[in-house]
Parts: structure tokens; C-alpha cells; sequence
């Protein structure tokens, strides 16, 4: 039986930059995520009047996370 080797394609790679934070906890706050690829970079950012760092934290990887157009 002959054996195959199969090319795995170089994968892509993105990287993701994301922080969240509050003023005082709870608190207004605010989040941002940047996504790099090759040489294009896209950021995203909001915030909340009352929220906690735990909570932008989290905001800012999933908004970069649900930002991506194919799945990781």
C-alpha cells in the first residue's frame, strides 16, 4: 500500500491585541481589540457607563474574535 504525505498549507496568521478597562470597578469603562494581518490592521473600541474590567476585558476579545471573517 503506498503512503500519501499530504502539504499542510502555511497557516494564516493574525494577531490580536485587545485591553479592557474601568474607571473604579464598577464603573464607566471602556474596551478596544486591534486585529493585525500582513500589513492591514483594523481596530474596534466602545464602552459602557457602568460596567466592570472583568467585563471590557472580555468585550474587547470577543468584538476582535467575532470581527475575524474565517473561523480559527
Amino acid at each position: 500500500m503506498a503512503k500519501t504525505q499530504s502539504n499542510p498549507k502555511t497557516p494564516t496568521k493574525i494577531q490580536m491585541y485587545t485591553d479592557g478597562s474601568c474607571l473604579k470597578n464598577p464603573g464607566p469603562g471602556g474596551w478596544a481589540a486591534l486585529l493585525r494581518y500582513k500589513n492591514s490592521e483594523k481596530m474596534f473600541s466602545g464602552g459602557q457607563a457602568q460596567t466592570t474590567n472583568n467585563q471590557m476585558e472580555l468585550m474587547a476579545v470577543i468584538q476582535g474574535l467575532t470581527a475575524l471573517t474565517k473561523p480559527c
